[in-house]
């Protein structure tokens, strides 16, 4: 790997274009190998998270959201143009709306893969884009992996690298440099109109954390679609021979000056060098569990717990001892009253560890709608329990959660349970059981398995092995094969579900 140190620099500096981030991510991206040369392991994971993104899409094809961006992607149709999840696959809309409205797919239920570091993030958003484009314009399976490949490796890089939540910027800035890099790697663009692109996509889709603060809108679920479909819209026009505000990272009025650490601003950026393995995949890992990854460990946590725990009426106090992270954006450390309220919103709730934690305690077990059903976090001894929750911000967690070893990092936390008559019943859990470390890793099978359980009544036992032949054939898939990553459902109760919804403009 290669550190490159990445500061401000003043106007008259004139930065040479080739000393610029968004240069150094464009050439590491136009450099990644062919598919065939690729690291096999990474391929395997690359095919892993395609079938990941499939599974918790077809899981939320019946949820508002993902209505509402599949209607606002209808009307676009476009030769050849490129499917969109729940509609027959042969109905073709513009790449950047089918982007839109499958990217919201894979996003709505908070279910798929995480990478977690300086920054968060969903590396498995950049999927959705890099699909569509290669649909539109004709590439193979092969030339997907390598664009999903490139995508991972600029997006773990990233996220390493710059923190964006502690200036209360959102993560899908990150998100789409690493797109508009995928796809510069599957087209194989010149680096500089990959370079102009990154500096668009990245000026696009800066917006402020409110998304995921207080009372958590739907919202959420479109931030990664939207870039998603900006990165592509920015790639269409760098191809025209557009440019963009540069440099967009270093410039003495762009992102690192005025948005992050200011005009003293420095960070080190480290990415592979030439022909070096894009391994950084292999890094990021999925969720057994539908809400916020640093919850994955609570709910293994609190279903460990439960027998000891014994009858929940007892309990006094349950204080989670955790990461700063935790702490801040997911626990009573964020300052959010919506966070303990029994009618906040599926999003709200899915980012209170409070919540979280209680109800796995009560069931010993974690469903992606019945957990969050507001009956469910209506029920009177919930509330009473969740209400004993708190959370504290632990520096030994902390270190464990930034520990530069991605064996050893730890994003989970130690539960004190003080029961009415003083007892205290403790234990704790430093990753989730599905993650690369924890007790039961998510391989191939676990990939299979999660797809055909959310699979379950939407998509038939025929069709659901239809797509898992054609996820695990995706490196010899041609164009036509691809509509194969789209499982086949009953579009007809899709349709008559998006006919309920309220009208919009279009």
């Amino acid at each position: 790997m290669i550190d490159h140190q990445v500061r401000v620099h003043p106007s008259a500096d004139r930065l040479p274009r080739e000393e610029q981030l968004a240069w150094k991510l464009a050439a590491v991206a136009t450099g990644t190998q062919e598919a065939a040369e690729l690291d096999p392991a990474a391929v395997d994971m690359a095919v892993n998270r395609v079938i990941d993104n499939a599974a918790v899409a077809t899981a939320s094809l019946r949820r508002r959201p993902v209505a509402v961006a599949r209607a606002q992607a209808a009307p676009h149709t476009a030769a050849p143009g490129a499917s969109v999840f729940g509609t027959d696959p042969g109905r073709r809309v513009s790449p950047e709306w089918a982007a839109w409205a499958n990217g919201t797919a894979v996003r709505e239920l908070d279910f798929h893969d995480t990478f977690l570091a300086a920054d968060y993030s969903h590396p498995g958003d950049n999927i959705p884009p890099l699909l569509a484009v290669a649909q539109h314009t004709g590439r193979s399976g092969a030339d997907l992996l390598r664009g999903v490949v490139a995508a991972y490796e600029i997006h773990v890089a990233l996220v390493k690298a710059i923190c964006l939540h502690a200036h209360r910027i959102d993560h899908v800035a990150h998100l789409s440099a690493a797109t508009a890099c995928g796809l510069g790697a599957m087209l194989r663009l010149p680096t500089e109109v990959v370079h102009q692109a990154v500096g668009q996509a990245v000026h696009t889709t800066t917006a402020t954390r409110q998304s995921r603060k207080g009372e958590i809108s739907t919202w959420k679920a479109f931030a990664p679609a939207f870039a998603g479909k900006a990165a592509i819209e920015a790639v269409d026009r760098a191809m025209r021979g557009e440019g963009a505000p540069s440099p967009i990272y270093e410039g003495e009025d762009g992102f690192l000056a005025w948005l992050l650490d200011g005009p003293k601003a420095s960070y080190t950026v480290s990415l592979p060098e030439p022909g070096e393995p894009r391994r950084a995949i292999l890094e990021t890992y999925t969720k057994e569990h539908s809400a916020e990854y640093q919850a994955q460990a609570v709910i293994d946590l609190a279903r460990r717990m439960r027998e000891k725990a014994g009858p929940l009426a007892r309990v006094r106090e349950i204080v989670l001892h955790t990461s700063r992270h935790t702490h801040d954006v997911i626990g009573s450390g964020a300052g959010d009253p919506q966070k303990y309220d029994p009618k906040a919103s599926r999003e709200t709730l899915d980012h209170s560890v409070p919540y979280i934690f209680a109800v796995a305690l009560e069931d010993g077990a974690w469903h992606h709608e019945r957990s969050y059903a507001p009956e469910r976090a209506g029920r009177p001894q919930t509330v009473e329990l969740w209400r004993k929750i708190s959370t504290v911000e632990d520096p030994e967690w902390t270190r464990r959660y930034h520990d530069p070893d991605p064996r050893r990092r730890a994003f989970g936390g130690r539960a004190v349970i003080t029961l009415a008559d003083g007892t205290v019943i403790e234990d704790e859990l430093a990753v989730a059981d599905a993650h690369p470390a924890g007790a039961r890793p998510f391989d191939r099978a676990g990939y299979t398995g999660k797809f055909r359980t959310l699979a379950e009544g939407v998509v038939s036992p025929g069709a659901q092995e239809a797509f898992l032949d054609a996820a695990g054939r995706l490196a010899d898939l041609d164009t036509a094969g691809l509509a194969g990553l789209f499982p086949a459902v009953d579009t007809a109760a899709v349709a008559a579900y998006d006919a309920q919804l309220p009208k919009g403009l279009f």
